[in-house]
């Protein structure tokens, strides 16, 4: 048998150190390259928005049509009852 040696292995990654988070979130601004109309958007002044308690749905039949409307299809009533049945339906 051979034996194995065993090197000290540098990690590539190096860390620089402890993380330090800043204590209020960074200002808004737009990217440096979007187009001027976008800029416009961010240079004026606006005050902090507050979330919108309505704004979190229990059922997604609560939410407006275009988050739950779907784009690609509509599902025939059979396709539904196959999902809900897990496939079981299905013959």
């Amino acid at each position: 048998m051979h034996s194995t040696m065993r090197l000290a292995r540098q990690p590539l990654i190096q860390f620089l150190g402890k993380r330090s988070w800043p204590a209020s979130p960074a200002e808004a601004h737009a990217h440096p390259a979007a187009p001027p109309d976008f800029r416009k958007v961010f240079t004026k002044p606006s005050s902090p928005t507050k979330p919108q308690s309505g704004s979190v749905f229990s059922e997604f039949w609560d939410a407006p049509p275009r988050f739950w409307r779907p784009r690609a299809r509509e599902l025939d009533e059979s396709e539904i009852d196959a999902v809900l049945s897990g496939g079981a339906s299905l013959r």
